[in-house]
């Protein structure tokens, strides 16, 4: 059941009449943009797809913005990654670490975090880059690490498979919990300027 205070809209990001049209009833004063399709490896499956529905969703939205003259009322998220580092050798990565893609995913990503820059240079526009490390909730779909296992685990215990198919073994990553994860972002939008921030855990 939706508490009275929460409105649900249909909206596709990758069409912009669309966008603008939610962008103008609504008039928020906070955009958190974190429509993807964020699969690393699917990016590569389907990399038209994958471009889209990040790059066209971020533009469109930025878009819609300056085009109702909201840029000074209206805060945008633009959910950045930790992906965008890429093969970058550096032990410690801060907001000012070089980029290093190896996806289509994170191309797309790096797309998004100069254009979220470019549109706070030139539009005045409170637009912020949340460069955000992996992080996990209940909600994640079958396609990711944890959700696999999970899964696959009950499927042996119940006798539907004996094996479960991973990929590397050996890859670390940083772990964070998405509900965190959010309040980082809301914080980030509750700062007095625009800025580019890296949140993660430190922990593997």
């Amino acid at each position: 059941k939706l508490k009275k205070n929460l409105k649900l809209d249909y909206g596709d990001v990758t069409d912009p009449l669309n966008v603008f049209e939610i962008i103008k009833k609504v008039r928020p004063t906070e955009i958190y943009n974190l429509a993807a399709q964020s699969h690393v490896g699917i990016s590569f499956q389907k990399p038209i797809y994958t471009t889209n529905s990040i790059v066209n969703g971020c533009l469109n939205i930025l878009e819609a913005i300056r085009l109702l003259n909201m840029s000074r009322k209206t805060k945008y998220y633009q959910a950045s990654s930790s992906e965008m580092f890429g093969n970058n050798s550096k032990k410690t990565l801060n907001e000012k670490s070089g980029f290093d893609p190896q996806s289509v995913y994170a191309i797309s990503k790096i797309y998004c975090y100069h254009l979220t820059r470019l549109y706070r240079n030139t539009y005045k526009m409170f637009a912020s880059n949340g460069i955000l490390f992996n992080h996990e909730s209940p909600w994640r779909s079958e396609n990711f690490v944890t959700k696999k296992i999970v899964n696959g685990l009950v499927d042996i215990k119940f006798g539907l498979r004996d094996k479960i198919k991973l990929g590397n073994l050996y890859s670390k990553r940083d772990w964070g919990y998405a509900k965190d994860y959010v309040e980082g972002m809301y914080l980030m939008m509750q700062s007095k300027n625009p800025d580019n921030y890296v949140l993660s855990t430190n922990m593997t």
